[in-house]
Protein backbone atom coordinates (compact mmCIF):
# COMPACT_ATOMS: atom_id res chain seq x y z
CA UNK A 1 0.00 0.00 0.00
CA UNK A 2 1.36 3.46 -0.92
CA UNK A 3 1.66 6.36 1.52
CA UNK A 4 -1.22 8.00 -0.34
CA UNK A 5 -3.49 4.99 0.28
CA UNK A 6 -2.47 4.78 3.92
CA UNK A 7 -3.16 8.47 4.48
CA UNK A 8 -6.64 8.16 2.98
CA UNK A 9 -7.56 5.09 4.99
CA UNK A 10 -8.41 2.87 2.03
CA UNK A 11 -8.65 -0.86 2.77
CA UNK A 12 -5.64 -3.01 1.79
CA UNK A 13 -5.85 -4.75 -1.59
CA UNK A 14 -6.90 -8.39 -1.71
CA UNK A 15 -6.58 -8.80 -5.48
CA UNK A 16 -3.99 -6.71 -7.30
CA UNK A 17 -3.77 -9.03 -10.32
CA UNK A 18 -4.70 -6.41 -12.91
CA UNK A 19 -2.21 -3.90 -11.51
CA UNK A 20 0.58 -6.46 -11.71
CA UNK A 21 -0.40 -7.41 -15.25
CA UNK A 22 -0.45 -3.75 -16.28
CA UNK A 23 3.06 -3.28 -14.92
CA UNK A 24 4.35 -6.36 -16.72
CA UNK A 25 4.79 -8.45 -13.58
CA UNK A 26 4.20 -12.20 -13.53
CA UNK A 27 0.58 -13.25 -12.90
CA UNK A 28 -0.83 -16.62 -11.90
CA UNK A 29 -3.71 -16.15 -14.36
CA UNK A 30 -4.99 -13.53 -16.76
CA UNK A 31 -7.01 -10.77 -15.07
CA UNK A 32 -10.33 -9.84 -16.65
CA UNK A 33 -12.80 -6.96 -16.66
CA UNK A 34 -15.11 -5.70 -19.42
CA UNK A 35 -15.97 -2.28 -20.74
CA UNK A 36 -19.51 -1.22 -19.82
CA UNK A 37 -19.63 -3.99 -17.23
CA UNK A 38 -22.14 -1.84 -15.30
CA UNK A 39 -25.16 -1.20 -17.47
CA UNK A 40 -28.53 -2.03 -18.92
CA UNK A 41 -27.82 -5.71 -19.53
CA UNK A 42 -27.99 -6.22 -15.74
CA UNK A 43 -31.50 -6.55 -14.24
CA UNK A 44 -30.27 -4.95 -11.02
CA UNK A 45 -29.16 -1.89 -13.02
CA UNK A 46 -32.63 -1.52 -14.56
CA UNK A 47 -34.27 -2.01 -11.17
CA UNK A 48 -32.18 0.69 -9.50
CA UNK A 49 -32.82 3.08 -12.36
CA UNK A 50 -36.58 2.52 -12.10
CA UNK A 51 -36.70 2.72 -8.31
CA UNK A 52 -34.89 6.06 -8.33
CA UNK A 53 -36.70 7.40 -11.38
CA UNK A 54 -33.27 8.41 -12.57
CA UNK A 55 -32.10 9.29 -16.05
CA UNK A 56 -28.54 8.44 -17.08
CA UNK A 57 -26.83 11.65 -16.02
CA UNK A 58 -28.70 11.77 -12.71
CA UNK A 59 -27.15 8.39 -11.92
CA UNK A 60 -23.71 9.63 -12.99
CA UNK A 61 -24.06 12.81 -10.93
CA UNK A 62 -25.32 11.10 -7.75
CA UNK A 63 -22.29 9.56 -5.99
CA UNK A 64 -24.31 7.01 -4.05
CA UNK A 65 -26.03 5.75 -7.22
CA UNK A 66 -22.80 5.75 -9.23
CA UNK A 67 -21.12 3.79 -6.45
CA UNK A 68 -23.91 1.21 -6.30
CA UNK A 69 -23.89 0.75 -10.08
CA UNK A 70 -20.12 0.30 -10.04
CA UNK A 71 -20.43 -2.41 -7.40
CA UNK A 72 -23.27 -4.35 -9.04
CA UNK A 73 -21.15 -6.33 -11.53
CA UNK A 74 -18.48 -6.93 -8.86
CA UNK A 75 -21.09 -8.62 -6.66
CA UNK A 76 -22.38 -10.74 -9.53
CA UNK A 77 -19.14 -11.76 -11.28
CA UNK A 78 -15.58 -12.67 -10.15
CA UNK A 79 -14.11 -9.72 -12.06
CA UNK A 80 -10.60 -8.47 -11.37
CA UNK A 81 -11.40 -4.74 -11.53
CA UNK A 82 -14.23 -2.26 -11.08
CA UNK A 83 -14.58 0.80 -13.29
CA UNK A 84 -16.35 3.85 -11.90
CA UNK A 85 -19.81 4.40 -13.34
CA UNK A 86 -19.51 7.70 -15.19
CA UNK A 87 -19.34 9.01 -18.74
CA UNK A 88 -16.71 10.55 -21.02
CA UNK A 89 -18.99 13.52 -21.76
CA UNK A 90 -18.68 15.05 -18.29
CA UNK A 91 -15.77 17.12 -19.65
CA UNK A 92 -17.96 18.95 -22.24
CA UNK A 93 -20.51 19.43 -19.45
CA UNK A 94 -17.82 20.99 -17.26
CA UNK A 95 -17.10 23.36 -20.15
CA UNK A 96 -20.73 24.50 -20.00
CA UNK A 97 -22.22 22.42 -22.81
CA UNK A 98 -25.60 20.75 -22.37
CA UNK A 99 -25.62 17.01 -23.00
CA UNK A 100 -28.78 14.93 -22.99
CA UNK A 101 -28.89 11.14 -23.05
CA UNK A 102 -31.82 10.25 -25.29
CA UNK A 103 -33.14 6.65 -24.94
CA UNK A 104 -32.57 4.72 -28.14
CA UNK A 105 -30.38 7.46 -29.60
CA UNK A 106 -27.57 8.17 -27.19
CA UNK A 107 -25.92 11.50 -26.30
CA UNK A 108 -27.28 14.66 -27.89
CA UNK A 109 -25.86 18.20 -27.70
CA UNK A 110 -28.73 20.68 -28.32
CA UNK A 111 -26.26 23.48 -29.00
CA UNK A 112 -23.13 21.98 -30.61
CA UNK A 113 -20.07 23.80 -31.88
CA UNK A 114 -20.52 24.50 -35.57
CA UNK A 115 -18.47 27.67 -36.11
CA UNK A 116 -15.20 28.84 -34.52
CA UNK A 117 -17.09 31.63 -32.79
CA UNK A 118 -19.16 29.02 -30.92
CA UNK A 119 -16.10 28.18 -28.84
CA UNK A 120 -16.49 31.54 -27.12
CA UNK A 121 -19.61 30.13 -25.42
CA UNK A 122 -17.49 27.62 -23.52
CA UNK A 123 -16.46 28.42 -19.96
CA UNK A 124 -13.10 30.14 -19.87
CA UNK A 125 -12.27 28.96 -16.36
CA UNK A 126 -13.27 25.49 -15.16
CA UNK A 127 -13.11 24.44 -11.52
CA UNK A 128 -13.03 20.65 -11.84
CA UNK A 129 -13.36 20.10 -8.10
CA UNK A 130 -16.62 22.02 -8.20
CA UNK A 131 -18.05 21.01 -11.58
CA UNK A 132 -17.06 17.33 -11.44
CA UNK A 133 -16.84 16.86 -7.70
CA UNK A 134 -19.54 14.21 -7.91
CA UNK A 135 -17.14 11.96 -9.86
CA UNK A 136 -14.42 12.26 -7.23
CA UNK A 137 -16.89 11.66 -4.39
CA UNK A 138 -18.20 8.58 -6.19
CA UNK A 139 -14.66 7.26 -6.63
CA UNK A 140 -13.76 7.72 -2.96
CA UNK A 141 -17.03 6.17 -1.78
CA UNK A 142 -16.64 3.23 -4.14
CA UNK A 143 -13.01 2.67 -3.22
CA UNK A 144 -14.03 2.35 0.43
CA UNK A 145 -17.02 0.11 -0.27
CA UNK A 146 -14.97 -2.20 -2.48
CA UNK A 147 -13.10 -3.12 0.71
CA UNK A 148 -9.98 -3.92 -1.30
CA UNK A 149 -11.71 -6.71 -3.22
CA UNK A 150 -10.48 -5.43 -6.61
CA UNK A 151 -8.82 -2.24 -7.91
CA UNK A 152 -10.92 0.69 -9.11
CA UNK A 153 -10.42 2.12 -12.61
CA UNK A 154 -11.02 5.77 -13.45
CA UNK A 155 -11.26 7.09 -16.99
CA UNK A 156 -11.70 9.94 -19.42
CA UNK A 157 -12.52 10.43 -23.04
CA UNK A 158 -9.63 11.58 -25.24
CA UNK A 159 -9.58 15.09 -26.77
CA UNK A 160 -10.38 14.05 -30.36
CA UNK A 161 -13.28 11.82 -29.26
CA UNK A 162 -14.77 14.60 -27.13
CA UNK A 163 -14.34 17.11 -29.96
CA UNK A 164 -16.25 14.75 -32.25
CA UNK A 165 -19.31 14.84 -29.99
CA UNK A 166 -19.05 18.56 -29.25
CA UNK A 167 -19.12 19.44 -32.95
CA UNK A 168 -21.29 16.65 -34.39
CA UNK A 169 -23.90 17.10 -31.67
CA UNK A 170 -24.67 13.39 -31.50
CA UNK A 171 -23.18 10.00 -32.19
CA UNK A 172 -22.34 9.20 -35.80
CA UNK A 173 -20.68 6.48 -37.87
CA UNK A 174 -18.56 8.99 -39.77
CA UNK A 175 -18.55 12.24 -37.72
CA UNK A 176 -18.47 14.20 -40.97
CA UNK A 177 -19.31 17.52 -39.32
CA UNK A 178 -16.43 17.12 -36.86
CA UNK A 179 -13.99 16.09 -39.58
CA UNK A 180 -15.09 18.98 -41.78
CA UNK A 181 -14.59 21.44 -38.91
CA UNK A 182 -11.18 19.94 -38.19
CA UNK A 183 -9.92 20.38 -41.75
CA UNK A 184 -11.47 23.81 -42.29
CA UNK A 185 -10.42 25.23 -38.92
CA UNK A 186 -7.28 23.33 -37.98
CA UNK A 187 -5.74 26.07 -35.84
CA UNK A 188 -8.93 26.59 -33.82
CA UNK A 189 -9.37 22.82 -33.50
CA UNK A 190 -5.81 22.48 -32.24
CA UNK A 191 -6.41 25.15 -29.61
CA UNK A 192 -9.57 23.39 -28.43
CA UNK A 193 -7.86 19.99 -28.40
CA UNK A 194 -5.08 21.45 -26.26
CA UNK A 195 -7.56 23.06 -23.90
CA UNK A 196 -9.36 19.76 -23.40
CA UNK A 197 -6.03 17.97 -22.99
CA UNK A 198 -5.15 20.25 -20.09
CA UNK A 199 -8.54 19.61 -18.47
CA UNK A 200 -8.27 15.85 -18.95
CA UNK A 201 -4.83 15.78 -17.34
CA UNK A 202 -6.12 17.54 -14.23
CA UNK A 203 -9.29 15.43 -14.25
CA UNK A 204 -7.35 12.16 -14.27
CA UNK A 205 -4.96 13.34 -11.57
CA UNK A 206 -7.92 14.26 -9.36
CA UNK A 207 -9.45 10.83 -9.95
CA UNK A 208 -6.30 9.18 -8.63
CA UNK A 209 -6.23 11.57 -5.67
CA UNK A 210 -9.82 10.49 -4.98
CA UNK A 211 -8.88 6.80 -5.02
CA UNK A 212 -8.66 5.49 -8.60
CA UNK A 213 -5.93 2.85 -8.89
CA UNK A 214 -5.73 2.61 -12.67
CA UNK A 215 -6.76 4.92 -15.52
CA UNK A 216 -8.07 4.36 -19.02
CA UNK A 217 -8.27 6.95 -21.81
CA UNK A 218 -10.94 6.28 -24.43
CA UNK A 219 -10.15 7.44 -27.97
CA UNK A 220 -13.41 5.96 -29.20
CA UNK A 221 -13.45 7.54 -32.66
CA UNK A 222 -9.95 6.91 -33.98
CA UNK A 223 -11.53 4.79 -36.69
CA UNK A 224 -13.05 7.80 -38.50
CA UNK A 225 -9.67 9.40 -39.19
CA UNK A 226 -6.62 8.04 -40.99
CA UNK A 227 -3.03 7.67 -39.89
CA UNK A 228 -1.86 11.17 -40.85
CA UNK A 229 -4.75 12.93 -39.13
CA UNK A 230 -4.41 10.67 -36.10
CA UNK A 231 -0.72 11.47 -35.69
CA UNK A 232 -1.51 15.19 -35.94
CA UNK A 233 -4.77 15.55 -34.02
CA UNK A 234 -4.83 12.65 -31.57
CA UNK A 235 -1.46 11.06 -30.82
CA UNK A 236 0.36 14.20 -29.55
CA UNK A 237 -2.44 14.91 -27.08
CA UNK A 238 -2.62 11.29 -25.92
CA UNK A 239 1.13 11.44 -25.29
CA UNK A 240 0.79 14.68 -23.34
CA UNK A 241 -1.90 13.15 -21.15
CA UNK A 242 0.12 10.14 -20.03
CA UNK A 243 3.33 12.12 -19.59
CA UNK A 244 1.77 14.97 -17.61
CA UNK A 245 -0.46 12.75 -15.45
CA UNK A 246 2.49 10.60 -14.40
CA UNK A 247 4.63 13.69 -13.87
CA UNK A 248 2.03 15.35 -11.64
CA UNK A 249 1.38 12.18 -9.63
CA UNK A 250 5.04 11.25 -9.21
CA UNK A 251 5.37 8.34 -6.79
CA UNK A 252 1.56 8.02 -6.68
CA UNK A 253 1.34 7.37 -10.43
CA UNK A 254 -0.91 4.47 -11.43
CA UNK A 255 -0.94 2.22 -14.52
CA UNK A 256 -2.56 3.86 -17.54
CA UNK A 257 -4.34 2.28 -20.50
CA UNK A 258 -5.04 3.74 -23.92
CA UNK A 259 -7.97 2.37 -25.91
CA UNK A 260 -8.05 3.85 -29.40
CA UNK A 261 -10.89 2.05 -31.16
CA UNK A 262 -10.14 1.51 -34.83
CA UNK A 263 -6.52 2.67 -34.58
CA UNK A 264 -5.12 -0.61 -35.89
CA UNK A 265 -2.82 1.54 -38.04
CA UNK A 266 -1.07 3.06 -35.00
CA UNK A 267 -0.65 0.30 -32.40
CA UNK A 268 3.13 0.63 -32.59
CA UNK A 269 2.99 4.40 -32.08
CA UNK A 270 0.52 4.04 -29.20
CA UNK A 271 2.80 1.51 -27.50
CA UNK A 272 5.60 4.09 -27.52
CA UNK A 273 3.67 6.93 -25.87
CA UNK A 274 4.20 5.85 -22.26
CA UNK A 275 0.92 4.07 -21.55
CA UNK A 276 1.40 0.83 -19.64
CA UNK A 277 -1.44 -0.94 -21.45
CA UNK A 278 -2.69 -0.76 -25.03
CA UNK A 279 -6.27 -1.98 -25.39
CA UNK A 280 -7.33 -3.50 -28.71
CA UNK A 281 -10.69 -3.64 -30.43
CA UNK A 282 -11.81 -6.93 -31.96
CA UNK A 283 -10.57 -6.10 -35.47
CA UNK A 284 -6.92 -6.23 -34.38
CA UNK A 285 -4.81 -9.39 -34.60
CA UNK A 286 -3.28 -10.38 -31.27
CA UNK A 287 -0.29 -11.87 -33.07
CA UNK A 288 0.36 -8.66 -35.01
CA UNK A 289 -0.09 -6.52 -31.90
CA UNK A 290 2.47 -8.58 -29.99
CA UNK A 291 4.96 -8.01 -32.82
CA UNK A 292 4.52 -4.23 -33.13
CA UNK A 293 3.97 -3.57 -29.39
CA UNK A 294 6.26 -6.02 -27.55
CA UNK A 295 7.05 -3.80 -24.57
CA UNK A 296 3.55 -3.07 -23.23
CA UNK A 297 0.69 -5.07 -21.73
CA UNK A 298 -2.12 -5.74 -24.18
CA UNK A 299 -5.82 -5.72 -23.33
CA UNK A 300 -8.78 -7.16 -25.22
CA UNK A 301 -10.24 -8.14 -27.51
CA UNK A 302 -13.16 -10.56 -28.00
CA UNK A 303 -15.84 -9.29 -30.36
CA UNK A 304 -18.75 -8.29 -28.06
CA UNK A 305 -21.08 -10.05 -30.51
CA UNK A 306 -19.34 -13.27 -29.49
CA UNK A 307 -21.38 -13.17 -26.27
CA UNK A 308 -24.50 -13.87 -28.34
CA UNK A 309 -23.12 -17.33 -29.10
CA UNK A 310 -23.69 -20.48 -27.07
CA UNK A 311 -21.79 -21.09 -23.85
CA UNK A 312 -19.75 -23.68 -25.73
CA UNK A 313 -18.96 -21.15 -28.48
CA UNK A 314 -17.85 -18.59 -25.89
CA UNK A 315 -15.56 -21.07 -24.17
CA UNK A 316 -14.00 -21.98 -27.51
CA UNK A 317 -13.51 -18.30 -28.47
CA UNK A 318 -11.97 -17.42 -25.11
CA UNK A 319 -9.49 -20.31 -25.25
CA UNK A 320 -8.53 -19.32 -28.77
CA UNK A 321 -8.03 -15.71 -27.63
CA UNK A 322 -5.86 -16.75 -24.70
CA UNK A 323 -3.68 -18.97 -26.86
CA UNK A 324 -3.02 -16.00 -29.15
CA UNK A 325 -2.31 -13.43 -26.45
CA UNK A 326 -0.72 -15.70 -23.85
CA UNK A 327 -1.28 -15.23 -20.13
CA UNK A 328 1.46 -12.71 -19.31
CA UNK A 329 1.44 -8.96 -19.97
CA UNK A 330 -2.20 -9.47 -20.82
CA UNK A 331 -5.56 -8.25 -19.49
CA UNK A 332 -8.61 -10.05 -20.88
CA UNK A 333 -11.50 -7.89 -22.03
CA UNK A 334 -13.95 -7.42 -24.86
CA UNK A 335 -12.96 -5.44 -27.93
CA UNK A 336 -15.55 -2.83 -26.91
CA UNK A 337 -18.39 -2.60 -24.40
CA UNK A 338 -21.25 -4.83 -23.29
CA UNK A 339 -24.48 -4.54 -25.29
CA UNK A 340 -27.82 -3.82 -23.57
CA UNK A 341 -29.29 -7.15 -24.73
CA UNK A 342 -26.38 -9.35 -23.61
CA UNK A 343 -27.22 -12.26 -21.32
CA UNK A 344 -25.37 -11.88 -17.99
CA UNK A 345 -24.88 -15.65 -17.88
CA UNK A 346 -22.89 -15.48 -21.12
CA UNK A 347 -20.58 -12.92 -19.53
CA UNK A 348 -20.18 -15.28 -16.55
CA UNK A 349 -19.00 -18.00 -18.94
CA UNK A 350 -16.55 -15.55 -20.54
CA UNK A 351 -15.05 -14.62 -17.17
CA UNK A 352 -14.93 -18.14 -15.74
CA UNK A 353 -13.27 -19.55 -18.86
CA UNK A 354 -10.58 -16.85 -18.80
CA UNK A 355 -9.79 -17.65 -15.18
CA UNK A 356 -9.76 -21.43 -15.50
CA UNK A 357 -8.04 -21.74 -18.88
CA UNK A 358 -5.34 -19.15 -18.19
CA UNK A 359 -4.52 -20.99 -14.95
CA UNK A 360 -4.30 -24.23 -16.92
CA UNK A 361 -2.03 -22.59 -19.49
CA UNK A 362 0.29 -21.37 -16.73
CA UNK A 363 0.39 -24.79 -15.08
CA UNK A 364 1.26 -26.44 -18.39
CA UNK A 365 4.03 -23.93 -18.99
CA UNK A 366 5.51 -24.58 -15.55
CA UNK A 367 5.37 -28.33 -16.05
CA UNK A 368 6.94 -28.03 -19.50
CA UNK A 369 3.95 -29.46 -21.40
Amino acid sequence: MTDFETQNGFPPMKNDLILRAARGETTERAPVWVMRQAGRYLPEFRKLKEENNADFFKMVQTPELACELTLQPIRRFPLDAAIIFSDILVIPQALGMTVQMIPGKGPVFPDPIREPSDIEKLKQEVDLQKSLGYVFRAITLTRVKLEGKVPLIGFSGAPWTLLCYMIEGESSKTFNKARKFLHQHLEVSSQLLQRMTDLIIDYLVLQVRAGAQMLQVFESHAEVIGYDTFTLCSLPYLRQIVEKVKEKLGSDAVPMTIFAKGAHYAIKELSQTGYDVVSLDWTMSAKDARIVAPTVTLQGNLDPAGLYGSHEDIRYAVKNMLRKFGTQRYIANLGHGMHPDHDPEKLATFIDTIHSYSETMNERKLSGD
